[in-house]
């Protein structure tokens, strides 16, 4: 579907596109031009239409300063999906360097949330993997995050078996508690996402 023909699903009864779902960074370029379409239609008609992205943040630099850039100017959001700080542990469960999607989590982070700290424009969540991202883990991360603002959001997710990793148990609540805790250390706003999947 063109971009043109995606952009003209985003009526008048569409307030918000939201990227997800398999992560939008391979077809950055369409979504942008889907995004730039339908908010200027939008503008023209004088009406609210939010623009999010949750994504790995695995993407061309560029491409991730225009997505902050379309959210902070609809009031959506761009939400990254930090899966580990230890970049040999990243290439273990994502084949892929964390380095790209912490270079482009840096720079939005400096350059667009201070813009919209009220409504962030930029956030991050973390999959609580047993036995592989747990509480040293995830307050690496946190670390990382508090370096550029330690008000930036932070959801730690319960993780499920299936697909691939099927082998392993549910995220237990004494994981996502510690976990939640050792975030808590550097951020303000650390919270434990979908609990009916905790063990």
């Amino acid at each position: 579907m063109s971009a043109e023909a995606l952009a003209a699903k985003a009526e008048k009864k569409v307030s918000c596109i939201c990227y997800f779902g398999g992560d939008p960074s391979p077809q950055m370029p369409h979504s942008l031009e889907t995004s730039r379409l339908a908010l200027e239609k939008a503008k023209a008609e004088n009406r609210i239409l939010r623009v999010c992205w949750e994504t790995s943040g695995y993407m061309n630099p560029k491409m991730a300063e225009k997505a902050a850039e379309y959210a902070l100017e609809s009031g959506g959001n761009i939400k990254f999906d930090l899966k580990a700080w230890d970049e040999a542990l990243n290439i273990a469960m994502c084949g892929v360097s964390n380095r790209p999607t912490l270079a482009n989590f840096k720079v939005i982070g400096e350059r667009f949330f201070k813009k919209r700290p009220e409504l962030p424009v930029l956030c991050a969540s973390t999959l609580l993997v047993p036995g592989y991202v747990e509480a040293e883990e995830v307050e690496n991360m946190a670390k990382f995050v508090s370096e550029i603002d330690p008000n930036i959001p932070y959801t730690l997710l319960a993780f499920y078996p299936c697909y691939v990793m099927d082998d392993l148990p549910a995220t237990s609540r004494k994981q996502a508690i510690e976990s939640q805790k050792a975030a808590g250390k550097h951020l303000t706003n650390v919270r434990i996402g979908n609990v009916h999947l905790l063990s």
